[in-house]
């Protein structure tokens, strides 16, 4: 999910029509995931992804198989819908390609200054960014929200892009942007909120983390609802993850605050169930 900006005991060869096995055969929870993209999940150091999949797996009597796919274009085309695997963790529930469970966090752009700038900025219509460098994600060839946003203030100048995938074998992309603003190169960085929070909590003490508000800058939206999707087919299985999800919110909550995830309006978001039927 990233860029935006930014899956249980599972054999499914559910591909063009082929009967799901999800039922029958309850050994291994196939999971598509990141090889390289803390905090969500990683091949090296457990992300929260791998950690929620555990939890699933572990409520379901099964263990987890991954199937390494990163996250760039057509991810889900390629991994979840050609039958690689059952389940991915943390797709925005709004989606229409995949059949999403109960959102198990909502979260929102959030804006990451250094402390000792003394200033913390909640807002994209903030005056103060007109004479501040900028620091946003690209994704490929497409900047994320924020940029847009910026843009339509007539602030493109100020913009410094980052690449969210970066360059092959790189360790955690992402991060590239938040070192930056350690380090003084930008003044200021506008991502995604688990990546904000998860580098201030983990990697640097000294930043400050503010959710975007409003919601949404004409129209496009800045919160959104994570779920756990998996094929349209499988509701079945989207309903077995459903039920371990509202068992476990307790402890999915507290997940979330081990790995600095901010939260917008969780109390109503997690275990709540998801509109797409």
């Amino acid at each position: 999910m990233s860029s935006v900006f930014r899956n249980c005991a599972v054999t499914v060869l559910l591909v063009c029509g082929v009967r799901s096995t999800w039922a029958a055969d309850r050994r291994i929870l196939r999971v598509c995931a990141d090889p390289n993209n803390l905090p969500f999940s990683s091949q090296n150091t457990p992300g929260l992804e791998n950690r929620l999949a555990s939890m699933i797996a572990t409520e379901l009597g099964t263990k987890v198989e991954y199937s390494w796919w990163s996250e760039r274009k057509s991810f889900l085309k390629n991994s979840l819908n050609s039958g690689k695997c059952d389940a991915v963790m943390g797709v925005p529930s709004g989606l229409d390609t995949v059949a999403v469970t109960r959102p198990y966090y909502r979260s929102s752009y959030v804006t990451v200054t250094r402390r000792d700038s003394g200033t913390a900025v909640h807002s994209l219509f903030d005056d103060s960014l007109e004479n501040k460098r900028i620091g946003v994600h690209v994704a490929g060839d497409d900047f994320a929200p924020p940029a847009v946003v910026l843009a339509r203030r007539g602030l493109s100048s100020n913009i410094v892009g980052f690449s969210l995938f970066g360059a092959d074998g790189e360790a955690n992309p992402a991060f590239r942007l938040l070192e930056a603003l350690a380090r003084k190169e930008i003044d200021i960085a506008v991502v995604w909120g688990p990546f904000g929070g998860y580098f201030a909590k983990a990697k640097s003490k000294d930043m400050d983390v503010s959710p975007v508000s409003p919601s949404s800058y004409f129209g496009i939206p800045f919160t959104y609802d994570i779920s756990v999707g998996v094929r349209k087919s499988d509701r079945a299985l989207r309903d077995e993850i459903d039920r371990v999800i509202e068992r476990k919110r307790d402890q999915i909550r507290v997940l979330l605050d081990e790995y600095g995830i901010p939260l917008v309006g969780e109390s109503s978001a997690l275990g709540e169930k998801a509109s797409t039927p």
